[in-house]
């Protein structure tokens, strides 16, 4: 049973991207349908599948109403992509917004948690929320939590990871007009690494919620899925090797481009020496990729950012 929305609480736009979900997706509409704030829209940009999909959409926007499911079609250009063309569709307009996954389960005080933060933020500052997250297996037996951050969110972090998972990322239309100013066609690696790597960068405000506001969902056909095992660390480890966290920092750096005047000073500064250093050899790499204050957010991964830029990997 939906909620009736208060007419006097901002509304939130809820952005979810759909492709082959029909195993999870009633699921994830049922956790929407339910959350303790009532005041959202979701707008659903499927990317051409062959399944179910659409057809549970569809049947969703019938039981709810006109107003509270819009169905679109994506650019089939990849989730990031199709994330990125929903969010910065003119005919969205709501005070917030927020990603989501087509196979997660939100906890039910989801989205009131990070509208509660976004509220004590001034409108015209760019504002994001994440969070920590529950993972789940298929059949959602619980089998852990993503890492829980210590380290505060910055500029400086986001150049080197993405600390918060898109599916628990919330922000307000300041963020969003920082997005849509640099583009949906923006050649990025993904939709929330650059969400936050551009909001932080812009002066922006990141809040990291050590609460779980999600039930995760990891299984055979994920697009993108949690990084905090051994297994994927050691994925990682070998894509950096072979030259891949070199080529997403060139992207990174290319899409800052276009949000270049819109950095504050001390960011604008942090980018160059990031950038000048990469450039460098060892001694002048290390001297430039110290006075930048670059870091992640565990000593393991500060540990293996190191190697890399000795390396000449990052």
């Amino acid at each position: 049973m939906q909620k009736k929305p208060s007419l006097t609480s901002p509304k939130v736009a809820i952005c979810l991207c759909t492709y082959n979900g029909q195993n999870y997706l009633n699921e994830q509409l049922q956790s929407i349908a339910i959350q303790s704030y009532a005041n959202w829209e979701v707008w659903a940009s499927d990317d051409g599948s062959v399944d179910s999909t659409v057809e549970i959409l569809q049947a969703c926007k019938q039981q709810w109403s006109e107003a509270r499911l819009c169905i679109t079609s994506g650019p089939r250009q990849g989730f990031a992509t199709n994330f990125l063309a929903l969010v910065c569709n003119p005919d969205i307009n709501t005070e917030y917004y927020a990603y989501a996954d087509q196979d997660d389960i939100w906890e039910v005080d989801k989205l009131q948690r990070a509208i509660d933060y976004l509220c004590t933020v001034d409108p015209d500052t760019p504002a994001l929320y994440c969070s920590r997250t529950r993972l789940i297996d298929a059949k959602n037996n619980e089998i852990g939590f993503s890492p829980c951050f210590q380290k505060p969110p910055c500029f400086a972090n986001a150049l080197m990871q993405n600390m918060g998972g898109g599916n628990t990322m919330v922000f307000n239309k300041a963020a969003r007009s920082l997005l849509c100013e640099a583009g949906a066609n923006i050649d990025v690696v993904t939709h929330d690494w650059w969400g936050y790597i551009a909001i932080s960068g812009c002066g922006g405000k990141v809040f990291y919620d050590h609460y779980p506001s999600l039930r995760y969902r990891q299984h055979a056909n994920n697009a993108v899925g949690m990084n905090a095992n051994w297994s994927a660390r050691f994925v990682r480890i070998r894509l950096a090797w072979q030259g891949q966290f070199r080529t997403w920092n060139d992207k990174n750096i290319d899409a800052l481009h276009r949000l270049r005047e819109r950095l504050t000073p001390e960011n604008r500064a942090i980018l160059d020496q990031f950038s000048t250093s990469r450039k460098r050899w060892l001694l002048p790499r290390l001297i430039g990729f110290k006075r930048a204050g670059l870091y992640r957010q565990t000593f393991l991964g500060n540990l293996g950012l190191i190697f890399f830029i000795l390396l000449n990997k990052i």
